[in-house]
C-alpha cells in the first residue's frame, strides 16, 4: 500500500459522528478491497470522507503491510474495528478481500461502538451493481 497510514483515535474525530444521525455512502459500488465513501450527518449535513478497507487483499500487491493486517484482525477479534488515516482520509479496516453488504453494516456498527454512539444512529446507503 503506497498511501501514508496512521491509526486514528475515535475521540479525535468530529463530535457530530457520536451524537447525530449518520449515513455512510460509497462513491460507487462495493467492488474492490478499498471502497471510497463518506459519512454524512443527516442532521447538520456535515460530511467526512470515510473509506472502507478489506485488509486481506493481497493481489496484485498487499493493500496494507503485514503488521497492519495483523492489527486489523486483532481488533476484529475483540469486536472492534481498526480506524486509520490514509492520506488524510478516515479509513475503517476489517478482515477480508472485498466488503460485503453484511460486512459494511458490521463495520459501521463497530465504528459507532468506537465512537460511543448508538448503532441505530448509523445507516448505509448502497448502490446496486450489475
Amino acid at each position: 500500500m503506497s498511501a501514508a497510514w496512521s491509526e486514528v483515535d475515535p475521540f479525535d474525530l468530529p463530535e457530530w459522528l457520536g451524537v447525530e444521525r449518520v449515513t455512510w455512502s460509497p462513491d460507487e459500488g462495493l467492488a474492490g478491497g478499498l471502497v471510497l465513501g463518506a459519512l454524512t450527518s443527516e442532521d447538520s449535513g456535515e460530511q467526512l470522507p470515510c473509506d472502507l478497507l478489506a485488509a486481506d487483499l493481497a493481489h496484485p500487491v498487499p493493500v496494507v503491510a503485514e503488521s497492519v493486517r495483523v492489527e486489523v484482525h486483532r481488533a476484529w477479534s475483540r469486536d472492534e474495528v481498526l480506524l486509520a488515516s490514509r492520506d488524510g482520509r478516515l479509513t475503517v479496516a476489517a478482515p477480508g478481500t472485498e466488503p460485503s453488504v453484511d460486512q459494511v453494516l458490521e463495520m459501521l456498527r463497530r465504528l459507532a461502538k468506537a465512537l460511543g454512539a448508538s448503532p441505530e444512529r448509523f445507516a448505509a446507503r448502497l448502490f446496486l451493481r450489475r
